[in-house]
């Protein structure tokens, strides 16, 4: 029960769409904050992907050395590189990596997470259709649970379905610092849909490749129009937004302006920690996967008239 008299910092919320730069934004500052080499610990708090699909240990388990938890995300991550070779070259998964909260989220059954898994727009409208504080409320205690098992002082949240709930987590995340991410929506959501479709084959059998891209169109204007509408929400002070361009000019520093928006201070060893991440993690280096609206059966020009009122908000 005293878990829940644990006072969370405001956390940092990374805000974008797949393939903005979110993910590396959120390993790279994770990289400042989980190196061994780190003392005192680093300023956030992140959650590796063995953790996020099981984020509390059986009891048999308790204070087991080296974590099963771990070892059985291992065999996991091995299934599914077999059985998705290129997934990969879109979304590099691995046992430790700084993964999102999503999982978290759908613990509460309530979740953009099981729209990824099948096309139900009888789910959608559900899901739209209900305020989510409590399932925030939630993954709030959980997050208090996790300190409370393995530490951390301010936890560094990502997730796309944060963009059309700003005014929530406002709400029970008190003095949230959030930092959005911006690409040209058009070849953003024709590379999430070749993930979300190559994806589908986990799940999946005959895939369903043009209702899925048809599906996640309509739901990413619909996400983007949220954002449009909350985006002033989260106040200048406690927010700012980056484009893919300018995060890739200068990766570290975007992550210390990141460090800066909660009035962190950048050490030393958390510099030499973000670089020798981006050293070893340079763009491309597992290869690429081409992509078209053609593919898939778009028109760019369309896309693009659906998308204006977000590039006009955000991007002009």
């Amino acid at each position: 029960p005293e878990i829940r008299d644990i006072e969370l910092l405001p956390p940092v919320v990374i805000a974008g769409l797949p393939r903005t730069g979110t993910t590396h934004l959120h390993n790279l500052l994770g990289a400042a904050s989980s190196d061994s080499r780190l003392s005192p610990p680093g300023t956030f708090r992140t959650l590796p992907y063995w953790e996020s699909f099981e984020p509390f240990p059986l009891p048999a388990e308790v204070g087991v050395e080296p974590d099963p938890r771990a070892a059985r995300m291992d065999a996991a991550v091995q299934v599914m590189n077999i059985l998705m070779p290129h997934f990969a070259l879109m979304h590099e998964m691995t046992t430790e990596h700084v993964h999102e909260e999503i999982q978290l989220l759908a613990n509460d059954f309530s979740t953009m997470f099981m729209e990824t898994l099948a096309h139900v727009p009888r789910w959608t409208d559900y899901y739209l259709a209900h305020d989510q504080t409590s399932t925030y409320e939630y993954l709030a205690t959980q997050l208090k649970a996790l300190q409370f098992l393995r530490g951390g002082r301010r936890w560094l949240l990502k997730s796309p379905q944060h963009l059309e709930q700003l005014p929530v987590l406002d709400k029970v995340f008190p003095g949230v610092a959030v930092v959005c991410t911006h690409r040209d929506p058009v070849p953003v959501a024709i590379s999430m849909v070749a993930m979300l479709t190559y994806s589908a084959r986990m799940h999946r059998s005959p895939v369903p490749v043009a209702e899925i891209a048809v599906g996640w169109i309509d739901r990413l204007e619909l996400m983007l129009a949220a954002l449009i509408r909350d985006r002033d929400v989260i106040a200048p002070e406690r927010s700012f937004d980056v484009s893919f361009d300018d995060f890739m000019a200068d990766e570290l520093g975007v992550a210390e302006r990141v460090f800066g928006l909660v009035g962190e201070p950048v050490t030393d060893e958390a510099r030499t920690a973000m670089t020798d991440y981006l050293a070893g993690h340079q763009r491309g280096r597992l290869g690429r996967v081409l992509t078209s609206c053609e593919m898939f059966g778009f028109d760019e020009e369309d896309l693009r008239a659906r998308f204006a009122p977000y590039v006009n908000r955000c991007q002009s």
